[in-house]
């Protein structure tokens, strides 16, 4: 694959040449995290603008192939091209996705991940994958949004651009009345169990990402209150790398039940189900919906 280089730096943008085909707009409209959302600048066909890492970035694309990053050089190499996988071999994954089935459910796999192409898996900080997954348990994305945005400014640090995340010891410090507060419901308490577990080292969170089996690493997040399987695959794709998680919400339920006739098993796309699943779950909420497919 080609390695993404920065080939100009002007008026604090780095154009970064050799992406692929890495879509802005689809790697952030796909549900798989909160703190990013549009950015106007008429210059640009899609950019937007976020904090990750407790680093404020904006990016932003015009044509295929190139990708514009407001950031410094450091942060690109050190931080965003991580983030955003640029690093990784989609064409090769999504080859070996797309011939993972036959027949007609082969074709809709193909479907799917031609009409989801440039989406990446984020590598989102372990830390805040699972508890904002724990706050999409029964949400919405536009309230999603507004809990984390809320949580972030009461007890995440001051940064340029926004709030970083908070950390699990400052929603540990601010007990499960003030989350609570936070119009967070009965997630309040999972949030609040699960600061405390991190915090205190009772749930070591680096252990759960170099865990060799899925299911280890699985039953380590389901120790916290109110986190199941879904939101623990859901953490584990998003969170821990974990490319062979395979998150079942009603989207992925109706794609099963409505396309493939007899059932899907996650375990044929191997380490890259979660891949997969993305593009499943895009195709059926964003696409098929609008084309009436």
């Amino acid at each position: 694959m080609n390695v993404p280089y920065i080939a100009d730096n002007k008026n604090g943008w780095l154009t970064i040449e050799g992406v692929g085909d890495f879509s802005v707009f689809r790697t952030f409209d796909c549900g798989q995290c909160f703190r990013f959302d549009p950015a106007c600048d008429p210059t640009y066909a899609c950019e937007v603008e976020g904090i990750a890492f407790g680093k404020y970035v904006r990016l932003a694309e015009k044509e295929k192939g190139r990708l514009y990053i407001k950031a410094s050089e450091k942060d690109f190499y050190e931080t965003w091209l991580v983030y955003l996988s640029l690093d990784r071999d989609y064409i090769a994954i999504n080859e070996k996705i797309k011939g993972s089935l036959s027949g007609k459910d082969g074709e809709h796999m193909l479907r799917a991940a031609s009409a989801s192409e440039g989406i990446r898996i984020l590598r989102q900080d372990p830390w805040e994958a699972l508890c904002s997954f724990i706050v999409s348990q029964n949400n919405n994305i536009p309230r999603i949004k507004k809990i984390i945005a809320a949580m972030s400014e009461k007890y995440g640090e001051k940064i340029e651009g926004g709030y970083a995340f908070p950390t699990p010891e400052s929603l540990r410090d601010a007990g499960e009345s003030a989350i609570f507060e936070l119009r967070t419901g009965f997630r309040a308490k999972y949030i609040y169990d699960a600061a405390c577990k991190v915090s205190s080292g009772e749930l070591d969170l680096l252990a759960v990402k170099n865990m060799a089996e899925y299911a280890d690493a699985e039953g380590e997040l389901m120790r916290i209150k109110g986190v199941g399987p879904k939101v623990a695959a859901c953490s584990l794709l998003f969170g821990f790398e974990r490319l062979d998680a395979f998150p079942i919400d009603v989207w992925i339920k109706k794609v099963i039940a409505n396309r493939f006739e007899n059932g899907l098993d996650p375990a044929v796309f191997g380490e890259y189900a979660g891949i997969a699943q993305q593009y499943l779950f895009y195709y059926e909420r964003y696409v098929s919906s609008a084309l009436g497919d």
